[in-house]
Protein backbone atom coordinates (compact mmCIF):
# COMPACT_ATOMS: atom_id res chain seq x y z
CA UNK A 1 0.00 0.00 0.00
CA UNK A 2 1.45 3.35 -1.08
CA UNK A 3 0.58 6.23 1.24
CA UNK A 4 1.54 9.11 -1.06
CA UNK A 5 -0.94 10.89 -3.30
CA UNK A 6 -0.38 9.92 -6.93
CA UNK A 7 -1.84 12.91 -8.78
CA UNK A 8 -0.79 16.18 -7.19
CA UNK A 9 -2.22 18.51 -9.82
CA UNK A 10 -4.58 21.09 -8.33
CA UNK A 11 -7.79 21.14 -10.37
CA UNK A 12 -9.56 23.45 -7.89
CA UNK A 13 -8.76 26.87 -6.45
CA UNK A 14 -9.76 25.69 -2.99
CA UNK A 15 -7.14 23.75 -1.03
CA UNK A 16 -9.84 21.73 0.74
CA UNK A 17 -11.39 20.73 -2.58
CA UNK A 18 -8.01 19.62 -3.91
CA UNK A 19 -7.38 17.60 -0.76
CA UNK A 20 -10.79 16.00 -1.16
CA UNK A 21 -9.96 15.01 -4.75
CA UNK A 22 -6.56 13.58 -3.74
CA UNK A 23 -7.88 11.60 -0.79
CA UNK A 24 -10.83 10.20 -2.77
CA UNK A 25 -8.43 9.09 -5.49
CA UNK A 26 -6.17 7.45 -2.90
CA UNK A 27 -9.06 5.56 -1.28
CA UNK A 28 -10.27 4.33 -4.68
CA UNK A 29 -6.74 3.17 -5.58
CA UNK A 30 -5.61 1.56 -2.33
CA UNK A 31 -8.36 0.82 0.21
CA UNK A 32 -9.83 -2.67 0.45
CA UNK A 33 -13.17 -3.59 2.00
CA UNK A 34 -12.60 -4.56 5.65
CA UNK A 35 -15.97 -6.27 5.77
CA UNK A 36 -15.25 -8.92 3.13
CA UNK A 37 -11.60 -8.37 2.12
CA UNK A 38 -12.37 -7.38 -1.48
CA UNK A 39 -9.26 -5.58 -2.80
CA UNK A 40 -11.14 -2.49 -4.00
CA UNK A 41 -14.07 -0.29 -3.06
CA UNK A 42 -15.63 1.73 -5.86
CA UNK A 43 -16.18 5.46 -5.79
CA UNK A 44 -19.83 6.45 -6.17
CA UNK A 45 -21.06 9.43 -8.23
CA UNK A 46 -20.34 12.77 -6.59
CA UNK A 47 -22.81 14.50 -4.27
CA UNK A 48 -24.80 11.43 -3.31
CA UNK A 49 -26.42 12.13 0.10
CA UNK A 50 -25.74 8.63 1.43
CA UNK A 51 -22.19 7.47 0.77
CA UNK A 52 -18.96 7.97 -1.20
CA UNK A 53 -17.78 4.39 -1.84
CA UNK A 54 -19.34 0.97 -2.35
CA UNK A 55 -17.86 -2.52 -2.12
CA UNK A 56 -18.85 -4.37 -5.31
CA UNK A 57 -18.57 -7.71 -3.52
CA UNK A 58 -20.52 -7.42 -0.24
CA UNK A 59 -22.39 -4.15 -0.88
CA UNK A 60 -21.10 -2.31 2.20
CA UNK A 61 -21.04 1.45 1.73
CA UNK A 62 -18.51 3.97 3.05
CA UNK A 63 -18.65 7.68 3.82
CA UNK A 64 -15.30 9.51 3.69
CA UNK A 65 -14.22 12.33 6.01
CA UNK A 66 -10.71 13.67 5.51
CA UNK A 67 -8.73 16.45 7.18
CA UNK A 68 -5.19 17.60 8.00
CA UNK A 69 -5.64 17.58 11.77
CA UNK A 70 -6.11 14.33 13.69
CA UNK A 71 -9.77 13.67 14.41
CA UNK A 72 -10.89 14.67 17.88
CA UNK A 73 -13.91 13.88 20.04
CA UNK A 74 -16.44 14.98 17.41
CA UNK A 75 -16.84 14.81 13.63
CA UNK A 76 -19.15 17.24 11.87
CA UNK A 77 -21.69 15.37 9.75
CA UNK A 78 -24.76 16.09 7.62
CA UNK A 79 -28.39 16.81 8.40
CA UNK A 80 -29.53 15.45 11.75
CA UNK A 81 -32.84 14.15 10.35
CA UNK A 82 -31.09 12.23 7.57
CA UNK A 83 -28.59 10.79 10.03
CA UNK A 84 -31.43 9.55 12.22
CA UNK A 85 -33.08 7.88 9.22
CA UNK A 86 -29.83 6.19 8.28
CA UNK A 87 -29.44 4.68 11.75
CA UNK A 88 -32.42 2.44 11.07
CA UNK A 89 -31.28 1.46 7.57
CA UNK A 90 -29.29 -1.67 6.74
CA UNK A 91 -27.54 0.34 4.00
CA UNK A 92 -26.16 2.91 6.44
CA UNK A 93 -22.50 3.54 5.50
CA UNK A 94 -19.38 2.78 7.48
CA UNK A 95 -17.27 5.85 8.24
CA UNK A 96 -13.78 6.37 6.80
CA UNK A 97 -11.73 8.90 8.78
CA UNK A 98 -8.63 9.89 6.81
CA UNK A 99 -5.96 12.12 8.31
CA UNK A 100 -3.33 13.36 5.84
CA UNK A 101 -0.05 15.28 5.94
CA UNK A 102 -0.13 17.93 3.24
CA UNK A 103 3.57 18.76 3.53
CA UNK A 104 4.44 15.08 2.98
CA UNK A 105 1.55 14.69 0.51
CA UNK A 106 0.59 11.41 2.08
CA UNK A 107 -1.85 9.61 4.37
CA UNK A 108 -1.01 9.52 8.08
CA UNK A 109 -4.01 7.66 9.47
CA UNK A 110 -7.04 5.85 8.10
CA UNK A 111 -9.54 4.69 10.69
CA UNK A 112 -12.86 3.03 9.89
CA UNK A 113 -15.85 3.11 12.24
CA UNK A 114 -18.16 0.16 11.39
CA UNK A 115 -21.76 1.18 10.81
CA UNK A 116 -23.05 -1.05 13.61
CA UNK A 117 -21.52 1.36 16.15
CA UNK A 118 -23.80 4.17 15.06
CA UNK A 119 -26.64 4.39 17.58
CA UNK A 120 -28.64 7.47 18.71
CA UNK A 121 -26.32 8.00 21.69
CA UNK A 122 -23.37 8.83 19.42
CA UNK A 123 -25.24 11.30 17.18
CA UNK A 124 -25.47 14.85 18.51
CA UNK A 125 -28.01 17.36 17.23
CA UNK A 126 -26.49 20.73 16.42
CA UNK A 127 -28.18 24.09 16.84
CA UNK A 128 -30.28 25.30 13.88
CA UNK A 129 -28.58 27.75 11.55
CA UNK A 130 -29.35 31.39 12.23
CA UNK A 131 -32.22 33.13 10.37
CA UNK A 132 -29.61 35.16 8.46
CA UNK A 133 -27.86 32.03 7.14
CA UNK A 134 -28.36 30.86 3.55
CA UNK A 135 -29.94 27.64 4.88
CA UNK A 136 -31.71 29.24 7.83
CA UNK A 137 -33.10 26.73 10.30
CA UNK A 138 -31.10 23.78 8.92
CA UNK A 139 -30.03 21.38 11.65
CA UNK A 140 -26.77 19.48 11.31
CA UNK A 141 -25.25 16.70 13.38
CA UNK A 142 -22.02 15.66 15.05
CA UNK A 143 -20.69 12.14 15.39
CA UNK A 144 -19.38 11.71 18.93
CA UNK A 145 -16.23 9.67 18.40
CA UNK A 146 -15.57 9.84 22.12
CA UNK A 147 -18.66 7.64 22.65
CA UNK A 148 -17.43 4.87 20.34
CA UNK A 149 -15.47 1.99 21.97
CA UNK A 150 -11.89 1.26 20.93
CA UNK A 151 -13.11 -1.90 19.21
CA UNK A 152 -15.21 0.36 16.98
CA UNK A 153 -12.16 2.16 15.59
CA UNK A 154 -10.46 -0.08 13.06
CA UNK A 155 -7.21 1.35 11.69
CA UNK A 156 -5.94 0.43 8.24
CA UNK A 157 -3.13 3.00 8.46
CA UNK A 158 -1.83 4.25 11.81
CA UNK A 159 0.90 6.85 12.33
CA UNK A 160 2.04 6.55 8.74
CA UNK A 161 2.23 2.74 8.81
CA UNK A 162 -0.16 0.37 7.02
CA UNK A 163 -1.38 -2.42 9.29
CA UNK A 164 -1.56 -5.99 8.06
CA UNK A 165 -4.76 -6.83 6.23
CA UNK A 166 -5.25 -9.99 8.31
CA UNK A 167 -5.17 -8.02 11.57
CA UNK A 168 -7.63 -5.46 10.18
CA UNK A 169 -10.10 -8.13 9.05
CA UNK A 170 -9.79 -9.93 12.39
CA UNK A 171 -10.56 -6.77 14.37
CA UNK A 172 -13.49 -5.96 12.06
CA UNK A 173 -15.04 -9.40 12.47
CA UNK A 174 -14.72 -9.20 16.24
CA UNK A 175 -17.78 -6.94 16.52
CA UNK A 176 -19.86 -8.03 13.52
CA UNK A 177 -22.35 -9.69 15.87
CA UNK A 178 -23.68 -6.19 16.62
CA UNK A 179 -25.21 -6.00 13.14
CA UNK A 180 -27.77 -8.64 14.08
CA UNK A 181 -29.03 -6.65 17.09
CA UNK A 182 -31.71 -3.98 17.31
CA UNK A 183 -30.67 -0.35 17.72
CA UNK A 184 -31.70 -0.43 21.39
CA UNK A 185 -29.76 -3.64 22.09
CA UNK A 186 -26.68 -2.27 20.34
CA UNK A 187 -26.91 0.90 22.39
CA UNK A 188 -26.70 -1.03 25.66
CA UNK A 189 -23.87 -3.23 24.44
CA UNK A 190 -21.85 -0.28 23.17
CA UNK A 191 -22.27 1.61 26.45
CA UNK A 192 -21.06 -1.44 28.39
CA UNK A 193 -18.09 -1.76 26.00
CA UNK A 194 -17.23 1.88 26.74
CA UNK A 195 -17.37 1.15 30.46
CA UNK A 196 -15.00 -1.78 30.03
CA UNK A 197 -12.62 0.39 27.98
CA UNK A 198 -12.54 3.01 30.73
CA UNK A 199 -11.16 0.43 33.19
CA UNK A 200 -7.93 0.38 31.21
CA UNK A 201 -7.23 -3.31 31.75
CA UNK A 202 -8.05 -6.62 30.10
CA UNK A 203 -9.20 -8.61 33.14
CA UNK A 204 -11.89 -7.36 35.51
CA UNK A 205 -14.43 -8.54 38.06
CA UNK A 206 -18.20 -8.42 37.99
CA UNK A 207 -18.11 -6.00 40.94
CA UNK A 208 -15.90 -3.65 38.92
CA UNK A 209 -18.47 -3.72 36.13
CA UNK A 210 -21.23 -3.01 38.65
CA UNK A 211 -19.36 0.18 39.58
CA UNK A 212 -20.81 1.70 36.38
CA UNK A 213 -24.39 1.21 37.59
CA UNK A 214 -24.98 4.93 38.19
CA UNK A 215 -23.42 5.89 34.86
CA UNK A 216 -25.65 3.51 32.92
CA UNK A 217 -28.72 4.41 34.99
CA UNK A 218 -28.23 8.05 33.96
CA UNK A 219 -28.11 7.05 30.28
CA UNK A 220 -31.12 4.71 30.57
CA UNK A 221 -33.31 6.25 33.32
CA UNK A 222 -36.29 4.06 32.38
CA UNK A 223 -34.43 0.90 33.34
CA UNK A 224 -34.92 0.02 37.01
CA UNK A 225 -32.76 -3.12 36.96
CA UNK A 226 -29.39 -1.89 35.84
CA UNK A 227 -27.26 -4.46 37.67
CA UNK A 228 -29.05 -7.46 36.12
CA UNK A 229 -28.81 -5.67 32.76
CA UNK A 230 -25.04 -5.26 33.16
CA UNK A 231 -24.68 -8.95 33.98
CA UNK A 232 -26.84 -9.85 30.97
CA UNK A 233 -24.66 -7.73 28.63
CA UNK A 234 -21.47 -9.34 29.94
CA UNK A 235 -22.93 -12.81 29.37
CA UNK A 236 -23.97 -11.82 25.85
CA UNK A 237 -20.51 -10.45 25.06
CA UNK A 238 -18.97 -13.64 26.46
CA UNK A 239 -21.23 -15.81 24.26
CA UNK A 240 -20.23 -13.79 21.18
CA UNK A 241 -16.52 -14.17 21.91
CA UNK A 242 -15.89 -10.53 22.80
CA UNK A 243 -15.18 -11.50 26.42
CA UNK A 244 -13.70 -14.61 27.96
CA UNK A 245 -15.03 -16.09 31.21
CA UNK A 246 -12.03 -16.60 33.51
CA UNK A 247 -13.60 -17.83 36.74
CA UNK A 248 -16.60 -17.08 38.91
CA UNK A 249 -17.16 -13.32 38.75
CA UNK A 250 -14.11 -12.68 36.54
CA UNK A 251 -13.92 -11.82 32.84
CA UNK A 252 -11.22 -10.97 30.33
CA UNK A 253 -11.39 -8.87 27.19
CA UNK A 254 -10.32 -10.85 24.14
CA UNK A 255 -8.02 -9.01 21.79
CA UNK A 256 -8.06 -9.06 18.01
CA UNK A 257 -4.33 -9.89 17.85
Amino acid sequence: MKLGFEDLQAPFRSGSQNARAWTERWVADWVYCPNCGNPKINQLPANLPVADFLCPSCGDQYELKSQKKPFGAKVVDGAFSKKQERLASSSSPNLLLLNYDLSEQSVRNLCIVPKHFFVPEVIEERKPLAPTARRAGWIGSNILLSQIPQSGRVFIVQDGRPLSKDSVLTKWRRTLFLRNETTEARGWLIEVMNCLDSMGKREFTLDEAYAFEDTLAAIYPQNRNVRPKIRQQLQFLRDRGYLEFVSRGRYKLRTSD
